[in-house]
């Protein structure tokens, strides 16, 4: 690759993002490949310490009612340890967990599951989605899940497509929300990030998870601007880091023009550094000029 391509980036553009707690590393990643970052959070987590979903579901996994346990996300399976050791010890949670037939969607519910010693039976491979994660218990259970209690580690927003995937299968499904996503205390910073793009202003914009959609999609709605920022989007590049995200874009109308080549930050920021000006001349040809008269 000659060195002009490796230097080919946003050009001094500004990119939109709605990172949190990744905020410092989605700018950091958006300056190395030459952009202007603005940054805004969009979500604040809330673990449900007192939830009596996981807990019961704790109560039910330590009595070897669950079969399975399908994990979705580091964080939220790390919450659900916590909540659950406000009941039971973590070495019979542990015991419990490897009665269980523990399915893991992507390499960080992995990694937690690595820490307490243990492996998982099945591994979803990426890019990890729903219809991969019942693919895989497909062909581990051919003859189908009648009879088997599921019980399902939900991640902020709740998947019903899945959980009926399941359902049909014959299982009996247990979702287990572990934690919730809220709109930050100041909305301040996301109200002016959604007005400068629905000014022109920012002509990029990052999306790395399908909760930052539903909660900018709640204040444009609550100002009554989600049309005027429909029409934005229309002129500029949208960047979503994978399928959830896109189909929580495509849900509201909103365009998706590039999807990374892995759902990883670092490559969607890369990626769309690279596709940038092409995309934005495609979604904004020049005006066609008079020829003149002969």
């Amino acid at each position: 690759m000659s060195g002009e391509q490796l230097n080919v980036g946003f050009q001094g553009l500004r990119v939109g993002a709605l990172e949190s707690r990744m905020a410092p590393e989605m700018e950091r990643l958006i300056i190395r490949h030459g952009g202007v970052p603005m940054v805004a959070p969009s979500m604040r987590e809330l673990p449900l310490s007192d939830n009596p979903q996981a807990l019961e579901c704790g109560d039910a996994l330590m009595a070897g009612q669950v079969d399975l346990l399908v994990l979705l996300t580091g964080v939220g399976f790390r919450t659900l340890l916590d909540v659950v050791q406000t009941r039971h010890t973590r070495e019979a949670i542990i015991a419990a967990l490897r009665n269980t037939v523990l399915v893991v969607r992507g390499p960080k519910p992995a990694l937690v599951l690595k820490e307490l010693g243990l492996q998982p039976n099945i591994l979803v491979p990426e890019p990890n989605t729903w219809k991969d994660t019942l693919v895989a218990l497909d062909a581990s259970y051919p003859d189908g899940l009648q009879g088997l209690r599921i019980a399902v580690q939900e991640y902020g927003i709740s998947n019903p497509k899945f959980l009926e995937g399941l359902r049909v299968r014959g299982a009996k499904v247990r979702p287990v929300p572990v934690y919730r996503w809220t709109l930050p205390e100041d909305l301040a910073p996301l109200k002016h990030l959604l007005q400068e793009v629905m000014d022109g202003v920012i002509p990029v914009l990052l999306i790395t998870n399908a909760i930052q959609v539903e909660h900018l999609v709640k204040v444009l709605e609550k100002d009554e601007k989600i049309n005027l920022f429909r029409k934005a989007l229309h002129r500029m590049m949208v960047a979503s880091i994978g399928h959830l995200a896109s189909e929580r874009l495509r849900h509201y109308g909103f365009p998706v023009d590039l999807e990374p080549s892995h759902p990883k930050m670092g490559i969607l920021v890369k990626e769309a550094s690279q596709a940038a000006h092409t995309i934005l001349t495609t979604k904004n040809p020049p005006p066609m000029r008079d020829k003149p008269s002969p």
